[in-house]
């Protein structure tokens, strides 16, 4: 039967009530990259189908890029050690991606070659699997065979141009016996097979992968036989949080914690309301608060250090100084310090969007009472409650604008002086197109963002 899910919350819930009633599938393909949620479905699945207890006989747990077929079928037509159901789990599989994602793939591959080169090797054996290319052809220099356009027509959206860089080395990364062989093209038909065929009672398969080609056989056949589930990334702030809230308020509840108002703004302003890392940040402060009932600020900033926001308000505050040298700088602590690039896109973005209502509120003649010169003091007594009032119910533009501590407008619009309207808009049109681009193909971040800053520093 085909018991693939939508996208929606409520599909998970299905899915888990049906194995609550006993009505359970031979296979559970959870896809998506919301990493969180689908962790976190992974885990829900796992708990009602196997007991603590029986895990340590009847749970086998494989890690995606070193998956062996072979191993998976042969564990899926074993018995179980003890007696009950006996559960594979491949987590971030392989197994239904397609050449789509070699741009991404070449990407991941240069960012963690001197990092973690043992995972480099398996992307790389997975990006020759994907690409038809064999691993013997590029040994030994042969690697400089490959032209440009060939580079090109296979990994599409990369050029390729400093591949002299890191192909080297990480092809010599690829050196132990066996290597050419695990580097050969599709071996997933044996389990698509077994999977029609039928497992032995009681005997299940669980994987997750951040993407899939749906055109895949193996696809096809889990739609047939299993179920389904699809995360998709929530798009949109207002989203975000609004998922993130639900999950963080199940979370406490859970375990009989509150977090007061200021730990919650405290948390966002070290994630940037992320739903991963937000949750992760909660589950660390539930264990750190031990039997206290309530997580304070003092408890976040005490578990996770300095914040993001904090470290993300030095780039934008060089950045409007136009100040390229200590731009670079930070941006080159925040990428260290494991800040994803979208993050610091999604904070610029807010940044230059706030600067670009402020110019437009100067720009509109309404707000009389604003001088430039005024220190702050006078701006929050005289100034800010004009522009509350003129905001009124206002979600986005002056509304996004009042929302703010008092501080932080009185900042904008100073620094709002600055800059012309066409420029803001200027810089907000290239944000929205680096971030497609970032999205879509796999151009180097770093990079992009960098020329971003030369762009406003410098113009």
């Amino acid at each position: 039967m085909n018991s693939q899910l939508g996208e929606s919350t409520e599909t998970l819930e299905k899915a888990l009530n049906s194995i609550k009633k006993g009505l359970v599938t031979p296979c559970y393909l959870l896809y998506g990259e919301e990493e969180y949620l689908l962790q976190d479905a992974f885990n829900k699945i796992i708990d009602l189908l196997l007991p603590a207890a029986d895990r340590a006989f009847n749970l086998f747990f494989m890690e995606g890029g070193q998956e062996n077929v072979n191993d998976i079928c042969r564990s899926l037509l074993t018995m179980p050690l003890i007696p009950g159901r006996k559960i594979v789990a491949v987590r971030n599989t392989t197994l239904f991606q397609s050449r789509k994602v070699l741009p991404a793939l070449v990407q991941k591959i240069r960012d963690h070659l001197d990092s973690n080169p043992s995972q480099v090797a398996g992307d790389f054996l997975q990006f020759l699997k994907l690409a038809g290319w064999k691993l013997a052809d590029l040994r030994d220099g042969g690697w400089k065979n490959v032209s440009d356009e060939d580079w090109q027509r296979t990994v599409e959206g990369d050029r390729g141009e400093d591949r002299e860089k890191w192909l080297p080395k990480a092809i010599d990364l690829c050196t132990e016996p066996g290597m050419d062989s695990r580097a050969a093209g599709d071996d997933s038909g044996g389990l698509g097979k077994i999977l029609s065929s039928g497992l032995p009672k009681g005997n299940h398969l669980i994987l997750t992968a951040q993407v899939v080609d749906k055109r895949k056989q193996l696809f096809k056949q889990i739609e047939e036989v299993g179920t389904v589930l699809f995360f998709s990334r929530v798009k949109g702030e207002a989203k975000q949080k609004f998922m993130l809230v639900g999950m963080a308020q199940g979370l406490l509840a859970e375990k009989g914690k509150k977090l007061t108002p200021d730990a919650w703004q405290a948390i966002g302003g070290k994630t940037g309301f992320e739903l991963r890392e937000s949750m992760l940040a909660l589950e660390k402060l539930i264990v750190y608060t031990g039997d206290r009932p309530t997580i304070e600020a003092g408890d976040v900033e005490e578990v996770t250090g300095k914040t993001k926001e904090d470290t993300v308000f030095d780039l934008t505050s060089a950045l409007v100084e136009r100040n390229l040298p200590q731009t670079l700088l930070v941006l080159k602590d925040l990428l260290e310090q494991g800040v994803h690039h979208l993050v610091i896109m999604k904070m610029l973005t807010r940044e230059v969007r706030l600067l670009l209502y402020a110019r437009l509120l100067l720009m509109s003649g309404k707000l009389t009472s604003y001088t430039s010169h005024m220190d702050f003091s006078r701006f929050q007594t005289s100034v800010y409650p004009d522009i509350k009032a003129l905001a009124g119910k206002e979600k986005e533009g002056l509304g996004a604008l009042a929302g703010q501590h008092p501080y932080v407008m009185y900042k904008l619009l100073k620094s709002s002086d600055k800059f012309s309207y066409n420029v803001l808009l200027g810089h907000l049109e290239y944000l929205a197109e680096m971030d497609l681009s970032l999205r879509s193909t796999g151009k180097d971040p770093k990079l992009m963002l960098e020329r971003f800053l030369m762009e406003v520093c410098l113009n």
